[in-house]
């Protein structure tokens, strides 16, 4: 697996530096805030008709839209996961939510915060937006509106353990776009690996669920890092960062139902045609979660998943050799046109 991925440069000894980083941040309260989740994607396409249609065959449902951008939803509360502003092909960058309004204060004293904002977007709320090393912003948002959920009908499944779960219904899956409920996570790539994870970690206060090293265990390549809300138990990475010498988004990942959801949205999205599939379908190692991989018309990753592993404090953190951590349990193995993908 190491010899497909193009590494950047070494910078030295990353890890003893990283931990040294987390160490202050959980022991001496140095992080700025602890984000609670992710909240939306933020993108730019020069076709917003063109960018709609993808989203919605993907299965996202249009919450708003504007002259200048488009606003678009799951099945969850969340009033927009998906942000697409009217533009030349971009990636701009990543929302998270704030606890509080008293987060935002403390993070608008951050040095290059933008102070608290009023957001003059569908769904209001406020927000505090930085810029992370590689130059992309960051949005630290609360008090977005929410929405109604938009119910979604789901079978029981028979089971080893559940004989008769569905005892005397049959189980029709009806055919149409997968369910996605609420965004996951976003994938970073950048050959300022060690300054982009000490960022994240220092201004937003995650933790690092698992680093991935190649050959000896200094040589860090990747960090999947999640939200630090204590006992709570929370996805398994918000926040990926890849160390390559590209720079750019690699992908953006969102929730569906089940498993039956993935493949659905699968081959409603392969029988359409129009769009070109990444990989998949597979479960992952590190988070674990059943994914399917497309790209929207500009090349821009979407991520299908179900079924991810939740930690909470206590799990603590991983050091995983790359030929384990970025392989599949199951699943065809990453081809290169995915592992070394990054939309600037």
């Amino acid at each position: 697996m190491q010899d497909e991925i193009k590494l950047a440069p070494p910078h030295g000894s990353w890890q003893i530096e990283l931990i040294r980083r987390e160490t202050n941040v959980r022991e001496n309260n140095m992080a700025w805030v602890k984000v609670t989740d992710i909240a939306y994607g933020r993108l730019r396409a020069p076709d917003l008709d063109v960018m709609e249609e993808f989203l919605t065959r993907f299965g996202m449902h249009r919450a708003e839209r504007t002259d200048k951008a488009l606003y678009m939803r799951g099945t969850d509360p969340a009033h927009h996961i998906h942000v697409t502003e009217k533009g030349d092909p971009k990636f701009v960058g990543i929302a998270y939510y704030a606890e509080s309004e008293d987060d935002l204060k403390r993070l608008a004293t951050a040095p290059g915060a933008s102070g608290i904002e009023n957001i003059d977007e569908p769904g209001g709320g406020k927000r505090v937006r930085l810029t992370e090393p590689n130059g992309y912003q960051i949005e630290v948002v609360c008090g977005i509106a929410p929405v109604k959920p938009i119910p979604v009908k789901r079978q029981k499944l028979n089971s080893g353990e559940a004989p008769t779960a569905r005892a005397g219904e049959l189980m029709r899956l009806p055919r149409g776009p997968a369910h996605v409920k609420r965004i996951g996570h976003g994938v970073l790539m950048t050959p300022r690996f060690k300054e982009t994870v000490g960022w994240f970690r220092e201004m937003l206060g995650m933790i690092c669920s698992d680093d991935v090293y190649v050959e000896s265990k200094d040589n860090l390549i990747g960090s999947f890092n999640r939200c630090d809300r204590g006992d709570t138990y929370v996805d398994h990475h918000v926040f990926f960062c890849l160390n390559h010498p590209k720079t750019g988004l690699n992908h953006f990942s969102f929730e569906v139902p089940d498993i039956d959801d993935v493949c659905m949205g699968h081959d409603y999205l392969k029988e359409s045609g129009k769009y070109e599939h990444m990989w998949g379908i597979g479960r992952h190692v590190l988070g674990s979660q059943v994914y399917d991989y497309w790209a929207d018309p500009w090349g821009r990753v979407h991520e299908h998943w179900a079924d991810s592993d939740r930690l909470n404090l206590a799990n603590g953190s991983n050091l995983v050799a790359a030929e384990e951590a970025l392989r599949s349990q199951w699943g065809e193995r990453p081809p290169e046109k995915f592992i070394n993908h990054a939309s600037p």
